[in-house]
């Protein structure tokens, strides 16, 4: 499907008006691979059409094959192409913007002096009026050293910023929060919790994000520990709660009791121990476990796991979950019949999902079709709703639970783009807080 390609060009061409023209160019771009998405007609004369064509393509230079069969077309000529990924991320996509049109200087004594210092003074008798009376109530850092983003590996911070921008944009249009992108240029675990701490001020949560294994268990542990509001590293919690809530859905629709089958995952850096943790705490078996660092599996060993090797895992589990970061790992030939597989790895999984039903799994998905954006919006939404004062492994819970009850039949996981489904992970989420006694204030809902 042209959704699972790595690149996109929007092509505009001028095709003669002629029968066939267009017919022609499209198949020559499916005859070398390529796929099309939109079409759009921009103008029509007696002579000749121009369009604007979405073409899709594996990699640069299977791009340029595609754009080459595009120019030997007859009746064809191209006349621009554009990148439009790239377009939409210059000077960045996101931006903070004053909330008041500042168009008088009335407005502006209000706003800044005189009349901001009675608000400050306000603050400086009661801190808490600080949630009532600036953005911290809505601001949440996006924290990264770079060191583990995406598929891409050790980037660097400044690469690590798209990606940032990224969770902040669908932090906002989701659930209405202000993510801010902090890059920090260390990798130090003692620098980047002092960093933090004292930033910590500004803030109603951090989310820790693209940090490797396995340093960002300490660098967590640290900060939830000195820090009276929400820490949490998404790649770790985020994307646990999707899984899980994935697991439930396949579960139930295939009437599998998640407490008697046996559960294999493979890779245990951040997402993988933290999949593996809540699956063990939640159904009670000790889930296998294979990687290739010691460290990794005496780590997962110390949360109930059991070590294991790839190969076991793929010989004896009816259930495997693959988060390595290695395209291909698992072969077609391993794969046994009724294995139910989630291959992880993003952009290009294990195992891709038709190779492995070919082979005669059950169930595969990939992490296009699960993905930690339906976990961090509204698990941080929430938190920051009822003030809490930290993110626990109930409230992760109960999102994954959220997210399974609202998956549509025939999905595996609900619209990521669906608000609804962020609402009611915030209203879950919030709601266990204020039970377990962690909330420090009335819980409420987010509207926009």
């Amino acid at each position: 499907m042209a959704w699972e390609r790595k690149l996109m060009r929007t092509v505009r061409v001028r095709n003669e008006n002629k029968v066939g023209t267009l017919a022609r160019l499209l198949t020559a771009i499916a005859e070398v691979g390529g796929s099309t998405g939109t079409i759009e007609l921009l103008s029509e004369t007696s002579q000749s059409v121009i369009r604007d064509i979405t073409v899709y393509a594996d990699d640069a230079a299977h791009m340029d094959k595609i754009i080459e069969a595009m120019r030997a077309n007859p009746g064809t000529r191209i006349l621009e192409i554009r990148d439009e990924v790239l377009e939409l991320h210059q000077k960045g996509k996101i931006a903070i913007r004053s909330r008041y049109p500042v168009d008088s200087v009335m407005v502006m004594r209000r706003i800044y002096t005189p009349g901001v210092a009675e608000v400050a003074l306000k603050i400086a008798d009661n801190p808490d009026l600080a949630r009532l009376y600036t953005s911290i109530s809505h601001f949440v850092a996006i924290v990264t050293d770079g060191s583990a983003v995406l598929g891409l590996g050790d980037i660097g911070p400044l690469a690590a910023m798209p990606v940032m921008e990224g969770k902040a944009m669908l932090m906002e249009s989701l659930v209405g929060l202000s993510g801010m992108p902090i890059l920090l240029n260390t990798k130090d675990p003692d620098e980047i919790v002092r960093t933090v701490t004292n930033i910590a001020p500004t803030f109603s949560a951090i989310q820790l994000e693209d940090i490797s294994a396995p340093r960002c268990f300490e660098i967590e542990e640290r900060l939830q520990a000195l820090l009276d509001i929400p820490v949490m590293h998404d790649d770790q919690h985020g994307t646990a709660v999707v899984v899980t809530a994935a697991l439930m859905v396949i579960a139930r629709r295939m009437t599998i009791d998640l407490s008697r089958v046996r559960i294999g995952q493979i890779g245990l850096g951040a997402a993988g121990n933290a999949i593996g943790k809540m699956l063990i705490h939640l159904y009670g078996n000790p889930v296998l476990g294979a990687d290739l660092s010691e460290e990794a599996l005496a780590r997962f060993e110390k949360i109930g796991g059991r070590r294991s090797t790839l190969e076991e895992i793929m010989r004896t589990c009816d259930i495997v979950i693959a988060a390595t970061g290695v395209p291909g790992l698992i072969q077609p030939q391993m794969v046994q019949p009724g294995q139910i597989i989630l291959a992880l790895s993003n952009p290009n999984p294990e195992i891709e999902p038709s190779a492995a039903l070919a082979a005669g799994a059950r169930f595969a998905a990939d992490g296009k079709a699960i993905n930690n954006v339906l976990g961090f919006p509204g698990i941080f939404r929430g938190a920051v709703d009822a003030y809490a004062r930290r993110i626990t492994r109930e409230m992760l819970i109960a999102a994954a639970r959220t997210l399974a009850d609202l998956t549509p039949e025939g999905e595996i996981v609900p619209n990521a783009l669906d608000k609804n489904v962020h609402r009611a992970v915030a209203r879950a989420v919030a709601e266990t807080a204020l039970r377990q006694g962690i909330a420090r204030a009335e819980y409420v809902p987010y509207v926009d």
